[in-house]
């Protein structure tokens, strides 16, 4: 093999680079706005008890979150009925910018120190920037409620305290 013949892999190599980039930059300047906008028109036209993150992980990761952080206020009521009951807070929608200049969008469920961790995060999929759009991003945030609701109502018990088995 001749040096040559890498002529077409360093230009492939070039183009992917570009690639990167160019996603990097509409998540900069395009998505990231779009999301926090979104977010926090949802946050505040729903009152749930979120909150929208941004945050900045390991080297040049971004990401922008949805969580439940507090009960609902006009549900308070409801939980003087019941006064042991403790809300958890934590159920978060992620949209984080992976290195590759993609979106990874993922739910994070509730912690509860009782229960294996192992299955605290749903994995939603990976997208191009430019398939996010407003409509885009409500969809995942109705996909996020209804994983969340079944997380709070499973149909299977799998809490503790159930058989697994049954």
């Amino acid at each position: 093999m001749k040096i040559e013949h890498l002529e077409e892999r360093v230009a492939d190599y070039k183009e992917s680079i570009k690639t990167v980039v160019e996603k990097k930059v509409q998540w900069n300047d395009l998505i990231k706005p779009l999301l926090h906008r979104t977010l926090k028109e949802i946050a505040v036209h729903y009152e749930l008890g979120w909150r929208v993150q941004e945050l900045n992980w390991i080297h040049n990761n971004e990401a922008l979150n949805i969580s439940f952080e507090s009960f609902p206020k006009d549900l308070i009521d409801c939980t003087n009925q019941i006064p042991a009951y403790q809300f958890i807070p934590g159920g978060a929608l992620v949209f984080s910018q992976t290195y590759s200049g993609d979106v990874f969008i993922f739910i994070l469920f509730p912690e509860i120190d009782s229960l294996p961790s192992e299955n605290n995060i749903t994995e939603i999929g990976l997208y191009n920037p430019l398939d996010i759009n407003e409509k885009f991003i409500i969809e995942k945030v109705d996909e996020f409620l209804k994983e969340m609701i079944q997380w709070e109502l499973p149909n299977k018990p799998k809490k503790l305290g159930f058989n697994q088995s049954a």
